[in-house]
């Protein structure tokens, strides 16, 4: 069975509708959309397209690309449409004609139809892991299996724009020092090559002892000048070395016990897996995803080989009829406010609930953190970019103003 793309228009309304429709040939294609009141003015067949352009680069790709922003949006979507009373079927055929991404398209199709064929919701949807993550499906099912998908979609739809926000925040507030760092980079880069040669090339002649900050500003002039293609080369092999190294488990799991060592960055960094870990085991607690599943889930969004694998050792002992916050506490790896609040949760039964508080106020912690840390780089960052600079700038003035003095 193939898949096509086709475009038609409706009997009784004249109205242009298109999509994606799986069928066997074209012919088959046009009887099963006379059945549905749709009379089929043109099909292309997805594996025809796919040869006729496997050669082709399409530069815009990324920006087509499904993003948590896109699924959390056609969920939100879903779920009105649900609690509205529209057929499941029948709100996937209409998100199919509300979307815009093209690749989103084929999936929400691709989803419809193996609806109609009798599969269940979650299983169409995990048929898809790169568009619908583990979290997703897994609270699909148990809404599906409780009978409460419309409200599971809307704590879907809540959990992922409020991740996207956060990430938003932190992304934009760390947006402005980044740009200065390459204007900065830039600027001394094209200082030392293109500008300090000309200058110092009136110090050779000189005949007197240079001071060591000009003897060094030409040292790195004439190093970056001569061999900047060996400094990118060594920048390249090394940047290649270090993410062989960072993918392999070991690696990792050094690196990622260093992240949350560093000064300020690693409690940022600890904040960020804490609230995320958190967010996502209420969010799957209260959808009626089991625990063990839901730790496992949650382990996976973490970011983390250190936590990762605490929350492993953590879910073996559960497994043995411990609590949840006993492994947590002999870790030493998760702030003490987060074992407390997970302790009484599971002793008032209101883990869920405990779990969110967790979530929001770190994430609170977060934003603050974020914004404070943003606002001291910027001045730090200036006085760092301007104290480069004199430093150039005196280096060729005393050789000048030495000159002068002897002229006189």
């Amino acid at each position: 069975m193939a898949v096509f793309e086709y475009r038609g228009i409706q009997i009784e309304t004249g109205k242009a509708v298109k999509g994606y429709r799986d069928a066997d040939n074209a012919k088959a294609l046009r009887a099963l959309l006379r059945k549905e009141g749709i009379m089929l003015t043109l099909a292309n067949e997805e594996g025809e397209q796919q040869k006729k352009s496997k050669r082709e680069i399409d530069v815009f790709a990324i920006f087509r690309r499904i993003s948590a922003a896109d699924i959390a949006v056609m969920t939100r979507q879903l779920a009105t449409l649900v609690r509205a009373g529209v057929p499941l079927v029948d709100s996937i055929s209409a998100l199919t004609e509300q979307v815009e991404k093209e690749q989103l398209v084929r999936v929400l199709s691709a989803v419809r139809e193996t609806l109609n064929e009798g599969t269940s919701f979650a299983k169409s949807l995990e048929m898809h892991p790169k568009v619908f993550p583990p979290l997703y499906v897994n609270m699909v099912a148990a809404g599906e299996a409780s009978g409460t998908l419309e409200n599971v979609l809307e704590r879907l739809a809540d959990f992922m724009e409020g991740q996207a926000r956060l990430k938003g925040k932190v992304v934009s507030a760390l947006a402005y020092p980044v740009l200065m760092t390459i204007i900065g980079s830039l600027l001394v880069g094209f200082l030392m090559v293109a500008v300090v040669p000309k200058v110092t090339t009136i110090f050779e002649n000189l005949g007197q002892t240079l001071s060591w900050n000009t003897r060094l500003l030409i040292f790195t002039s004439n190093t970056l000048g001569d061999f900047w293609w060996l400094l990118i080369l060594v920048a390249v092999v090394s940047g290649v070395g270090f993410q062989r190294w960072k993918a392999s488990p070991a690696g990792r799991l050094r690196w990622d016990v260093l992240q949350l060592r560093w000064p300020v960055f690693g409690r940022l960094n600890l904040l960020v897996a804490v609230a995320r870990f958190t967010r996502t085991l209420s969010t799957l607690l209260s959808s009626g995803v089991p625990l063990l599943k839901a730790m496992e889930i949650g382990r996976n969004v973490l970011g983390n080989a250190k936590l990762e694998g605490v929350v492993t050792e953590a879910i073996g002992s559960i497994r043995e009829g411990e609590s949840i916050a006993e492994p947590l506490k002999r870790s030493g790896a998760f702030p003490p406010m987060v074992i407390h609040m997970i302790a009484v949760g599971e002793r008032s039964g209101q883990l869920e609930a405990m779990l969110e508080n967790v979530s929001r106020a770190y994430e609170s912690d977060v934003e603050t953190r974020v914004t404070a840390l943003t606002s001291l780089l910027e001045p730090v960052m200036i006085l760092a970019l301007g104290a480069v600079v004199g430093f150039i700038a005196m280096s060729i003035l005393m050789p000048l103003m030495q000159m002068n003095q002897l002229v006189q």
